[in-house]
């Protein structure tokens, strides 16, 4: 008799350490990106595990879920690594909770600046940025979360990313795909008063196209990030949501959906 499959549905079980007690505020500093410009927060992180911190790219959401519970039961225990946990909190909520700046900024109560950009770049953890561009705009939310301004940035949260090079036996090079896992990402699905996912919708070749939005937290203040890779747009087309994306992944930038936009996004902060 030969062996062949199993029947039956098969199932992908993952689990995840618990974090002790005593350090309950990791994923508070995981998923804020005040990690991306403070050192001491990173080297807390790969204190932990350095080998592991690497393999996953420096990524403490994900770092968190792959790092072994006796670990983290350890740290919780040695005093040296408390020390330093505790200092980085001191130090974050100190950042937090520090007065705005608004009234040196000339701004009236319930000014907003809101920045629209392709792409924000804070660490590489958060693959949606491919350059300069994204650099001087993650470096303009940083500043401007420095300074207390009343400041929201609107973008597009890309699936896939960054993109791994190889050569192949004739010498070209060959890009390889990869779609970025947003639960391990510091992103969060916005939500309205009633609990609800927030959508907003775009006219494009007359179809209406479903926008997702979800926030992060760059220390102080929030950016949006514009998400159509939803299958109730990949049925309007016949094609694959990812496909789909990247067929429209210009349209966030055009004059339609910034109109659509202004009336969101001071509604979001």
């Amino acid at each position: 008799m030969e062996n062949g499959p199993l029947p039956g549905t098969r199932f992908v079980v993952e689990t995840s350490p618990r974090i002790p007690a005593k350090l309950s505020r990791l994923e508070e500093l995981a998923n804020n990106l005040w990690y991306s410009w403070d050192r001491p927060t990173r080297t807390l992180f790969a204190r932990l595990h350095p080998q592991l911190w690497d393999l996953v790219g420096a990524n403490p959401i994900k770092f968190l879920r792959r790092i072994d519970e006796y670990r983290l039961n350890e740290a919780s225990e040695d005093h040296a690594f408390l020390t330093a946990y505790n200092r980085v909190l001191s130090s974050y909520d100190t950042y937090h909770n520090e007065p705005t700046l608004r009234r040196l900024n000339k701004l009236a109560p319930n000014d907003l600046v809101a920045y629209f950009c392709a792409e924000f770049g804070f660490h590489e953890s958060f693959p949606i940025y491919s350059g300069g561009l994204g650099i001087l705009a993650g470096d303009y939310c940083k500043a401007a979360s420095d300074i207390g301004l009343p400041f929201v940035g609107v973008g597009l949260l890309y699936r896939q990313g960054y993109f791994t090079q190889c050569i192949d036996r004739e010498g070209n090079q060959v890009a390889i795909n990869a779609d970025s896992d947003f639960d391990e990402l510091p992103v969060h699905p916005a939500l309205d008063d009633s609990g609800q996912e927030i959508r907003v919708t775009v006219e494009m070749n007359g179809r209406v196209i479903q926008i997702k939005v979800w926030w992060s937290h760059i220390g102080n203040v929030k950016i949006y990030l514009l998400d159509t890779d939803l299958s109730e747009n990949s049925r309007k087309i016949g094609k694959s949501p990812t496909a789909f994306m990247v067929a429209t992944a210009k349209f966030a930038l055009s004059r339609k959906s910034c109109w659509a936009l202004e009336a969101y996004v001071p509604w979001c902060v």
